[in-house]
């Protein structure tokens, strides 16, 4: 599904992602431009043009007027030290060319429960391989789950076995012991801000405000 880094009305300007509406049934639209008192009707032609590339929900940020449509999530930015804990550190199998097409599948479906989650396509496989910092994460022959950092930066950490979550953690900060890691959280997903919360991590900022217009 072919997104519109620029979707053009008579009211203004936004980003269309349509990317995931094969999957989720989800479009999301990011309002860059609009004429004065035009929100409403540029919305409007932007949900129509979602409807009919089969979006069932749509949701929308960049504009303050949209404070008139139900708040869904913030997107929020935390931060903490790595200070790993040597007893809760697991095995690390970083993620090959070979195996990068497991990787995407069980991102794909630990992922899914996760509010405005993106989806990685079989186009993302070799970005995935290539990353340096995509990994496995196993103990005791069993997979825990998976993670991915760049740099200091976390992108994604998902847990296969139910309360392994700490453990995910203290074994990425591993790779990174010292630094300040960086990373993004949805409002809704209270279990893992409580977990980050418990590891240190604090909330630095909010990035985005996604609001339900469809």
């Amino acid at each position: 599904m072919r997104d519109f880094p620029f979707f053009t009305t008579e009211y203004g300007v936004a980003s269309l992602i349509l990317k995931e509406i094969p999957y989720r049934k989800t479009a999301f639209l990011h309002v860059r431009d609009v004429q004065p008192g035009g929100l409403e009707d540029h919305l409007n032609q932007c949900i129509s043009f979602c409807r009919m590339a089969g979006a069932e929900r749509v949701y929308a940020t960049g504009h303050e007027g949209l404070t008139a449509w139900p708040l869904d999530c913030v997107t929020l930015e935390m931060r903490g030290p790595a200070r790993p804990d040597r007893d809760k550190i697991a095995c690390l199998f970083p993620v090959t060319e070979a195996t990068a097409g497991q990787f995407r599948s069980v991102y794909n479906r630990l992922m899914a429960p996760v509010p405005h989650a993106a989806t990685l396509e079989n186009r993302d496989e070799q970005r995935i391989a290539e990353a340096l910092g995509t990994y496995f994460i196993h103990r005791d022959g069993r997979l825990l789950g998976i993670g991915w950092m760049e740099d200091t930066k976390l992108l994604a950490v998902a847990a296969e076995q139910q309360g392994s979550g700490e453990i995910l953690m203290h074994t990425l900060m591993s790779l990174v012991e010292g630094a300040d890691i960086i990373l993004e959280v949805s409002s809704t997903n209270e279990r893992a801000i409580g977990l980050y919360e418990k590891m240190g991590f604090l909330k630095t900022k909010e990035l985005t405000r996604w609001y339900r217009v469809l």
